[in-house]
């Protein structure tokens, strides 16, 4: 994919630059089925998933109006997957009372043996700010299962605080809320 499909661009000033394409059903698949079956990215529950099983649930995403997904690169090689979603539609439906301006995401740094100081706080500041770049975000929510304490620090990390926990078909999760103020006030910043 070129780089004339990228929907968002972040410079970090210690690990260069951050962007977003669309993901490619098609041609992400191979590179997606890589990541989500090692066992690091064993919280996004693919690590069974064939080839066709991936494609089936990103071509599934693609098609559903409530639901998309981005291939995250780090100057500009794929380094991660982000999936936005509606969560009055999509994943918390009846679990939480949605409010208008409610956007759920998911996000997954690429499985790596040499890990970068400080690059998935980096991804999850990415993710954020591509989300509240959008005017019509007033609060991204997540369902982070309880048992990923990395995720959580991340999470608090950004802005997000716990709700409280949920019973999902898939996992126990903490149902976690962050605003655009709590973003910017975690970031030290003051509101634009």
């Amino acid at each position: 994919m070129s780089e004339t499909n990228t929907l968002f661009t972040r410079t970090d000033a210690e690990l260069g630059t951050f962007a977003l394409r669309p993901l490619d059903v098609e041609g992400d698949r191979e590179m997606l089925h890589r990541w989500l079956t090692d066992a690091k990215s064993a919280f996004y529950l693919m690590q069974d998933a064939s080839l066709d099983d991936v494609e089936k649930e990103f071509a599934g995403i693609a098609a559903h109006e409530h639901h998309d997904a981005f291939i995250g690169l780090h100057n500009g090689e794929p380094a991660f997957l982000m999936e936005r979603y509606d969560p009055a539609h999509v994943e918390l439906k009846g679990l939480y009372e949605a409010e208008p301006g409610d956007v759920g995401m998911h996000f997954l740094c690429a499985p790596t043996d040499t890990p970068v100081h400080g690059f998935t706080l980096a991804v999850i500041t990415t993710v954020m700010e591509m989300l509240f770049d959008d005017p019509a975000t007033r609060r991204v929510v997540v369902e982070p299962d309880v048992r990923n304490k990395a995720v959580h620090a991340l999470n608090t990390a950004v802005g997000f605080r716990v709700e409280r926990e949920i019973a999902k078909p898939e996992k126990n999760a903490y149902l976690s809320m962050c605003t655009r103020d709590q973003f910017v006030a975690a970031r030290g910043e003051t509101s634009r």
